[in-house]
């Protein structure tokens, strides 16, 4: 995984911006800022922070943050954007830090990239403290069960329709955009929930959400098929 996101270091970099995509600023940024403001995080880990922009978002909100990428271009950037920040090079299979270190874990669409799922979210579990809080936001797998296809012509060329497969199958897909070419991993729904469950979390929040802001067109879209979900689990107290 950390070759392909090196190799796209660059395009991802540049396609962020500084602002980020449509849909972290139009969908997600909204509900996952809605999720940390206030509740007085203290110290946070970023999980695939790559260029470090949600982590300066958390650190803006008062926690202290350290984010984790294995491709080194990204760290770099990071670091370049934030000196003051907390980057590492490091996998999320096996984070290098001790256990209960943290009581506000993110992954902001990095569990789709992640080829072992479900020692991330084992991993993610060791790091988070009595009651602490993980925080998700991933591609749905209707999304993610598109196979490639996406929105295609129905047979009379009326209506377009997004086209889905293998929905119950775990497996990875290629994906290519504004010169990045990274595999994303469908699983099913079921899939994330069980792994999250069998760590003893509890699911808190849930969400399927649309579009707060951005063209009509975007929101349009998004309404008749939601790309992302946002879920928030607790760890069980000390």
């Amino acid at each position: 995984m950390s070759e392909e996101w090196q190799a796209s270091a660059a395009a991802w970099i540049a396609s962020m911006g500084a602002a980020g995509d449509w849909g972290r600023r139009h969908v997600l940024d909204p509900v996952m800022l809605g999720r940390v403001t206030g509740r007085g995080f203290a110290r946070a880990l970023d999980v695939g922070c790559g260029e470090g922009r949600f982590c300066r978002m958390l650190a803006a909100a008062g926690a202290s943050c350290v984010g984790i990428d294995p491709a080194s271009a990204m760290i770099e950037e990071a670091r370049r954007r934030d000196p003051r920040g907390d980057y590492r090079i490091g996998n999320a299979e096996a984070l290098a830090f001790e256990e209960a270190s943290f009581d506000l874990v993110a992954s902001y669409l990095s569990l789709i990239d992640i080829p072992d799922f479900r020692a991330a979210i084992r991993e993610m579990r060791r790091v988070l403290k009595p009651g602490g809080t993980l925080l998700i936001a991933n591609l749905t797998g209707f999304n993610t069960a598109a196979v490639g296809n996406g929105w295609v012509a129905d047979a009379d060329g009326t209506r377009r329709h997004f086209a889905i497969d293998r929905y119950l199958d775990e497996f990875p897909a290629w994906v290519e955009w504004s010169g990045i070419r990274v595999r994303n991993w469908h699983r099913p729904l079921g899939a994330y929930m069980t792994a999250l469950l069998d760590q003893g979390l509890r699911l808190a929040f849930f969400a399927e959400p649309e579009a707060s802001s951005g063209d009509a067109a975007g929101r349009a879209a998004l309404r008749r098929l939601p790309f992302f979900l946002v879920m928030e689990w607790q760890a069980p107290p000390g």
